[in-house]
């Protein structure tokens, strides 16, 4: 029977729980990958509507708004089109978080690939922070200044908030569109969001936060009547514990199936090991008895 010693089971266990670990934080991002070609097949082929779904942003909403919503899926579809632009380098960047401050070079590929790799030289596995500081150092960023507000606006809610037709740039960096220009075309759902059509024809639900428009205000918080407040509150808690909830169980069952695997490799070794010790012995046998 084959024994192991105290030291080697100690190693063991620390291999197999580290690797564990760097398996489902990989998986976690390949998943995520995956999850953002299963978005585009969705929206490229319109396969919504098959739901019921006048839009791609009203099933975002409806159906993902427990990982995000619309906002999360435009900040994953942003990270594609990163990927996309910077081409055999994009392997070095390993998730959604990574890709956002290089989103803003997406138009500009070659600076794109220049950050990149400045990014590499710094740090052969390079992080968040190491991909933004090196695309300051390519294109440096001014801090934006605060916009001074004299006094609060009133504004009724049947009139529409910002007239047709008006310009707008989207100024987040982490929208799809960050940095395009569209005309507000059609009279607003709400004080809070804007219909914008693009260049491109495409129209877009965006929230005031997410544009710049010099030459009209736009509402930036959103205010709730006192009563609905505690109410809101709670909601966004219960959400944020389901999402909590449901990292952890998947984070638990790819670190469960890592393990069985780690298991089973080390049950064949054994069993390998004792076959081998086996016909070992046999020979052994059969040697000692031609000799007799």
């Amino acid at each position: 029977m084959l024994t192991l010693d105290r030291e080697q089971t100690t190693a063991l266990d620390y291999s197999v729980v580290n690797t564990s670990i760097q398996e489902t934080f990989t998986a976690i991002d390949r998943f995520e990958w995956q999850a953002v070609d299963e978005i585009l097949q969705m929206r490229e082929q319109q396969l919504f509507l098959q739901a019921g779904y006048k839009n791609f942003e009203e099933y975002c909403q409806r159906e993902l708004y427990a990982w995000g919503g619309y906002r999360r899926i435009n900040q994953l579809l942003g990270a594609k089109k990163v990927i996309d632009a910077v081409g055999e380098l994009g392997g070095h960047i390993k998730n959604e978080r990574q890709a956002r401050p290089l989103l803003r070079l997406v138009k500009e590929p070659e600076k794109l690939k220049q950050a990149v790799a400045i990014a590499l030289e710094e740090n052969p596995s390079p992080g968040e922070s190491d991909f933004a500081a090196a695309a300051n150092i390519v294109v440096p960023q001014l801090p934006r200044k605060k916009q001074s507000i004299q006094e609060p606006m009133v504004l009724k809610i049947e009139e529409p908030v910002v007239p047709e037709s008006t310009k707008v740039t989207v100024s987040q960096q982490s929208h799809p569109r960050y940095g395009e220009e569209g005309t507000i075309s059609a009279e607003a759902p709400n004080r809070w969001q804007q219909i914008v059509t693009f260049a491109d024809g495409e129209r877009l639900l965006i929230n005031n936060a997410d544009l710049d428009a010099p030459s009209v205000p736009l509402p930036r918080e959103r205010s709730y009547p006192a009563e609905y407040s505690e109410a809101i509150a709670a909601i966004e808690e219960r959400h944020k514990q389901e999402l909590e909830r449901l990292e952890q169980e998947l984070r638990i069952g790819l670190q469960t199936e890592a393990a069985t695997r780690a298991e089973a490799q080390v049950q064949e070794q054994i069993q390998s090991l004792q076959n081998l010790y086996k016909q070992q012995k046999e020979q052994s046998n059969s040697t000692s008895s031609h000799r007799s």
